[in-house]
């Protein structure tokens, strides 16, 4: 049901735009207002919300730990799976953030016959999700070009790449392919397996639509549907320069485009994609695990009176010693 309603959703905000921009002819409300909005509604969620995050409080070490600890120095500690030091921390920060270490190393239980508990690999959701995440940033690192005067050449260099299986006029760009590819394969694997179908919400389905809707929409104004690329530089860069101008003759498709790709920047601060930031703040991945080295104290517990063991040996010192127990002060 949550997959109907978030498609039929994208299909109407389709329409809106198609009406408001091609019919009612407010280009300018599409082309310049909208994406005005959506960015500045991007921008100040996002703030607002890693600020939020930012103040709650951590006052303990709750590390997800996938290894062994460090502990006394003939066991060997996994120093990436439960880091001791920033360093550490660090490193496996990296290897979660640009390689989905955790997602590689995932597995997926399935009952089989008897009935049998099986684990087996998960590599096809760490390629897909991974595909999607490069892809999504190459596209996005590309679109530069249209906000930018002179193209900086890291993004002329990276459409080039994008673009290296030359393939008609104008050139295959590799990364809005697998985009489409890769989003799709997400939203079929969460209506194929009947317990990801079961927990996935109508959040779930509606970014995926909308960026397969972006990404269509994309590839039919590069390959099939043309517009005025020149016009649309005109526009992206008076929006930039904060000195508006909707040149004539873009066609509806664009704004199609633009209405969506707004969409999705003004509802990403609100959605599950606020992943994005989030990883960074998450304390099971961003503390050390030095619980053994450190004694962490909760400042926000109630005042209470503690017995330490010093003082507990302090008044039973004679009796552990008659009963041969070890002391740490004789």
């Amino acid at each position: 049901m949550g997959a109907i309603v978030s498609f039929i959703a994208v299909l109407i905000l389709i329409g809106v735009a198609y009406l408001g921009a091609a019919q009612a002819g407010m280009q300018s409300f599409f082309g310049v207002v909208i994406p005005y909005a959506a960015v500045a509604t991007f921008v100040i969620g996002f703030v607002l919300k890693v600020i939020n995050w930012g103040k709650s409080p951590v006052p303990f070490r709750i590390p997800t730990t996938c290894g062994q600890a460090q502990s006394l120095p003939w066991i060997k500690q996994s120093k990436l799976d439960n880091p001791s030091t920033t360093g550490g921390v660090v490193l496996r920060m990296a290897l979660e953030i640009l390689c989905f270490r955790s997602l590689f190393r995932n597995t997926q239980l399935d009952y089989r016959d008897g009935p049998k508990i099986r684990y087996g690999s998960e590599k096809f959701l760490w390629l897909g999700a991974i595909a999607f995440h490069y892809s999504f940033l190459t596209v996005l690192i590309w679109h530069f070009r249209f906000f930018m005067e002179p193209v900086p050449w890291l993004v002329k260099f990276i459409e080039a790449t994008d673009g290296f299986l030359q393939v008609g006029l104008p050139q295959l760009l590799i990364s809005g392919v697998v985009l489409l590819a890769a989003a799709g394969f997400l939203f079929w694997r969460r209506v194929y397996y009947p317990q990801i179908r079961y927990i996935s919400l109508a959040s779930d389905y509606f970014p995926l639509f909308l960026i397969m809707a972006i990404a269509i929409t994309g590839i039919l104004m590069r390959y099939f549907t043309k517009v005025d690329i020149v016009a649309v530089k005109e526009l992206t860069m008076s929006l930039v320069a904060f000195n508006p101008f909707v040149p004539e003759g873009i066609g509806s498709l664009f704004y199609i485009h633009v209405f969506l790709v707004s969409i999705l920047f003004a509802y990403f601060p609100f959605s599950k994609l606020m992943h994005m930031g989030g990883v960074f703040l998450s304390p099971t991945r961003n503390l050390p695990n030095d619980s053994r080295a450190k004694r962490h104290v909760n400042p926000w517990n109630y005042p209470v009176k503690t017995h330490t063991y010093e003082e507990y040996e302090d008044d039973f010192r004679e009796e552990m010693k008659e009963v041969g127990l070890p002391l740490d002060k004789e």
